[in-house]
């Protein structure tokens, strides 16, 4: 059995209440905390042989537009305070994760996970020297399936640019994306 999470409803579509044969699926919760116990909790319930996350982002760099796929190839934790040079996290504590599951026919890219959504372009130019896009889940979610050793991995679709209009596109695009998503992955072959 493997194991589709999203983190929350909308973003998996009808399979949260009809889930393909063989998944088990499940919402995590909003935010990179609440995503790893929830991703811990249902790998200890499920045993799964492995995870497949799904959600929407946001795009740091102008060649992804909205509506376009790609697969979180690796997932960063910082914070525009960081990238400041503000504050620092100690040498120990692991900040990057990469997908362990066979890539999907999507582009590849780095996935940056602040604690917050950021909303000014100052902050949007220093997350990206990490990324190409911003989420809120996937370091969860990464951290959550290394410790288990299942192998895992994310397909986000673009819903908005990181910035100040960021909510205004996310509100405007991300059912109808979250959609998309769910039956383009449907049409791969991926549920079979």
């Amino acid at each position: 059995m493997k194991l589709l999470l999203g983190a929350f409803p909308p973003e998996l579509g009808p399979f949260l209440e009809a889930p393909p044969q063989g998944w088990s699926v499940a919402c995590t919760g909003v935010g990179q905390l609440l995503a790893a116990a929830s991703t811990a909790r249902l790998i200890e319930e499920l045993r799964p042989e492995g995870v497949l996350f799904v959600g929407t982002c946001g795009h740091f760099d102008d060649r992804l537009k909205v509506g376009d796929f790609i697969w979180a190839a690796a997932a960063h934790a910082s914070s525009l305070e960081e990238r400041r040079g503000e504050s620092y996290r100690p040498v120990v504590e692991r900040t990057h994760w990469n997908a362990t599951l066979p890539p999907l026919d999507f582009p590849p890219h780095e996935v940056v996970v602040p604690p917050a959504i950021t909303r000014i372009r100052e902050g949007a130019a220093l997350l990206a020297t990490l990324g190409a896009v911003e989420h809120l889940e996937i370091t969860g979610v990464y951290a959550a399936c290394h410790a288990a050793q299942v192998p895992v991995g994310a397909a986000l679709v673009v819903v908005n640019e990181v910035g100040p209009h960021a909510q205004i596109q996310w509100v405007a695009n991300h059912q109808a994306q979250s959609l998309r998503l769910i039956e383009t992955l449907r049409s791969m072959g991926v549920f079979s």
